[in-house]
């Protein structure tokens, strides 16, 4: 009569099997942020584009209609916040390149990083007070917002990017206090959202200031 040996079967341990499963819905997770915060910089990229498009649209139909259309000698300032703009655009892509090289190995890229990013907040301060300057200037001249159509459009458009530059501003900020709290672990998708919409608020810049410089 012959006995039969069950051989007990192995099994991973729970623990391990759990785990290694939340660190797959960590990764997911993570990498779908990422791909959140991309997604959704665009999206509002698209809706600041759609929404200046509707403020120029209205100021040619305004400027075709009008018997009374003067154009307005911009401030001479306007060329030197398009530099300050422009500059800034060139730091944050040098912050882009160093925070991308940056690891826990490499602290020196991260400390290189943040001052990039310094220097693009700075340019951006230096941006929006040249917008208040400018402003300053043409009031000098009498020219308010309701002096007349080409003054209401300037006030209008340069405010309205105004607001989305210190929105940048802020974004820049969060960035940094993200960065210095946690080092190379930081979540890159999100500068990188941040440095895309910067980016565009320079080449947004340039389209409104030929608007202004062709138009009013």
């Amino acid at each position: 009569m012959s006995s039969t040996i069950y051989e007990p079967v192995r099994t991973p341990p729970p623990a391990s099997r759990d785990s290694t499963a939340s660190g797959a819905r960590v990764a997911k997770v993570l990498s779908g942020a990422g791909e959140a915060s991309q997604s959704g910089i665009w999206v509002g990229i698209f809706a600041i584009t759609m929404s200046f498009a509707a403020f120029t649209s209205a100021l040619f139909v305004r400027q075709g209609s009008a018997a009374d259309w003067t154009h307005i000698a911009l401030p001479p300032i306007l060329y030197g916040n398009t530099l300050a703009l422009l500059l800034s655009s060139a730091t944050s892509q040098m912050a882009r390149r160093a925070l991308a090289a940056a690891s826990s190995a490499e602290p020196h890229a991260v400390r290189m990083g943040l001052g990039w990013l310094m220097a693009t907040l700075a340019l951006g301060f230096v941006f929006v007070a040249g917008q208040f300057e400018a402003w300053r200037q043409l009031a000098a001249q009498g020219l308010y917002l309701a002096t007349n159509p080409n003054s209401s459009f300037y006030y209008v458009l340069t405010a309205m990017h105004g607001l989305h530059v210190l929105a940048g501003i802020v974004a820049l900020v969060l960035v940094m206090g993200r960065i210095v709290a946690s080092g190379a672990a930081f979540r890159k998708s999100t500068f990188e959202a941040t440095a895309t919409y910067w980016h565009f608020m320079g080449v947004l810049w340039l389209y409104l200031l030929l608007v202004l410089r062709t138009k009013l």
